[in-house]
């Protein structure tokens, strides 16, 4: 998502787009430009920037319905094939589950309607034209909206219809097993997505494929690690053996401690022990590639909105603190002195130790 830029905030979430859907954009001017003119290219953007403004409705739908419950979702991003809507976590109550994901395609099956209202006609015809402009504006959005809807319901985790299915497994089941449930059945409608797409030549059904089976692997991955985290407290998965840089150190230093050691995080501490931020090995690579004086300080790279937590505080903590970006997490004292840092990669460790 580092590709991707903001429109703007709406309704307390960022509206982002990805810079590769403008080359969705471009293919599809370009072919219909090729194929009709130039008022088919102008019909066929008009189209598809309709049809992302329902997508964003739709996001919007599982947003607005999440924060009933508390849920704030910090961005929205349009991509080529759809919108994401990150939620800073999905409900752990079932039900609250299915009426989230459920509020999506809702919300395009009221925009069907409205578009019915509006004169939109239903002509099996439209089906078969759906990519060319003969059937009509607004008859292609209604068909569209409608296959928004059925499309999303498919039971494919972590597709709406799936979190619904994961949702009803969770009635009978733990939500660790039944996520993992879940995650195979949609990870094997992914395949069935992917032979469809390729045997069809539909590069677009090829990458959701690709997206639903990478993403179901991982939301697993997160709810076995979530599991794991509530067991767990931040001292008993914190790194206490490091080297830490001074403020005065310079990145000649920081490039030493890189060939000394194997940390790919080093922790800048004043004298009294409190810290002041982390310089990470790429940073410190990226500034060496760019020729930056190695008599600069490391301050000057340092990344310094590390969140931090207290000992006693839970691991899950630490998980929402690096889903957000964050290449540490550091466990400090009640007086502030930093005694620990805790890592994906040695959450991961830890992962793996508890047989997860």
């Amino acid at each position: 998502m580092t590709w991707s830029f903001s429109l703007g905030r709406i309704l307390g979430s960022e509206l982002r787009v990805h810079v590769t859907f403008f080359l969705l954009l471009a293919w599809v001017g370009f072919a219909a430009y090729s194929s009709g003119g130039l008022a088919a290219a102008v019909e066929n953007l008009i189209f598809v920037l309709a049809l992302f403004a329902c997508v964003v409705a739709h996001e919007f739908g599982h947003a607005l319905m999440a924060r009933r419950y508390g849920i704030k979702t910090p961005d929205i991003t349009l991509l080529p094939i759809g919108g994401l809507a990150r939620l800073e976590r999905m409900p752990e109550n079932p039900m609250q589950e299915v009426w989230v994901a459920l509020a999506g395609p809702a919300v395009n099956v009221v925009i069907w309607v409205l578009l019915v209202l509006l004169g939109a006609g239903m002509p099996l015809e439209t089906l078969a034209q759906i990519d060319s402009t003969g059937p009509g504006l607004l008859n292609r959005l209604a068909y569209v909206n409608l296959l928004l809807a059925a499309f999303n319901m498919i039971p494919a985790f972590p597709m709406d219809g799936g979190r619904v299915f994961r949702a009803l497994l969770c009635l009978k089941m733990d939500r660790v097993k039944a996520t993992r449930v879940a995650a195979l059945a949609g990870q094997a409608v992914a395949v069935g997505f992917g032979f469809l797409g390729l045997s069809t030549g539909n590069a677009l059904l090829v990458l959701i494929a690709v997206f639903v089976f990478v993403a179901a692997n991982a939301e697993s991955q997160d709810v076995t690690m979530r599991s794991v985290a509530r067991r767990v407290l931040a001292r008993d998965a914190m790194i206490t053996e490091f080297h830490a840089l001074s403020p005065d150190d310079t990145l000649a230093t920081a490039a030493q401690a890189v060939i000394h050691t194997t940390q790919h995080e080093f922790p800048v501490l004043s004298p009294d022990g409190k810290l002041q931020g982390f310089v990470t090995r790429n940073r410190l690579f990226a500034a060496l590639a760019d020729e930056t004086p190695r008599s600069n300080p490391a301050t000057s790279i340092m990344e310094p909105d590390i969140p931090k937590v207290r000992l006693t505080d839970g691991l899950e903590a630490v998980l929402d603190g690096l889903h957000k970006g964050a290449p540490a997490i550091a466990v400090c004292t009640a007086a502030g002195a930093m005694v620990g840092y805790i890592t994906r990669e040695n959450i991961g460790e830890l992962m793996v130790l508890n047989g997860r």
